[in-house]
């Protein structure tokens, strides 16, 4: 349900990972974890098929916003967002994309308003679509791979140790802060409360 004279959603909140059961709980997948994390906590509507993702409209923070769980397979994340954004007559000012990095140790985050792709096929997907990097994304820490041969796409895919995944969800409650601030225009204290 809107809010009375608001747009029916203010932001779109895009969790960026793979579909299917094989990928569950994989580093590539932390997008999805955290914006099921962020649904709990929004205590949000169950997550309906809309604009090639799994979507679910709520009030959060005070504004109207979409959760968006694109299932084109992270290299084409771009064509579900672009899609979400047009439908809803929104500009990428008014997008936050949640996605893994694995620059960041386990436990970091690293929130910025645009940038390249450094590298991520989902982001480079999102940049190509909106033709612009000017969109705020939280990069959560997934860490590196073990050594330099290892091959980057088995690593992405590769599962949370029970270890690692209390790190991850000890980040989503901070996440869940990021975005509040952001949807809020309080970027600078997200990123001077969450990075790092």
């Amino acid at each position: 349900m809107a809010l009375f004279g608001r747009k029916p959603v203010d932001f779109v909140i895009a969790g960026l990972g793979n579909p299917g059961r094989e990928y569950e709980k994989t580093r590539h997948n932390t997008g999805f974890m955290a914006l099921d994390y962020i649904s709990g906590r929004l205590n949000a509507p169950r997550f309906g098929l809309k604009h090639m993702a799994l979507a679910s409209r709520c009030s959060a923070f005070g504004h109207n916003v979409l959760l968006l769980k694109p299932l084109t397979y992270m290299n084409a994340s771009g064509s579900s967002v672009a899609d979400a954004l047009a439908y809803y007559r929104l500009s990428p000012a008014e997008l936050i994309v949640i996605y893994d990095d694995i620059s960041l140790d386990i436990g970091r985050l690293r929130i910025r308003l645009k940038g390249s792709d450094g590298g991520h096929n989902g982001i480079k997907s999102i940049i190509s679509c909106l033709g612009t990097d000017s969109f705020a994304r939280i990069k959560v820490g997934v860490g590196g791979k073990p050594h330099p041969d290892y091959d980057l796409a088995d690593w992405v895919l590769s599962k949370f140790t029970a270890a690692e995944l209390k790190i991850i969800g000890d980040d989503f409650e901070r996440i869940y802060g990021a975005v509040g601030c952001l949807v809020n225009g309080d970027a600078e204290g997200a990123m001077g409360k969450y990075n790092g």
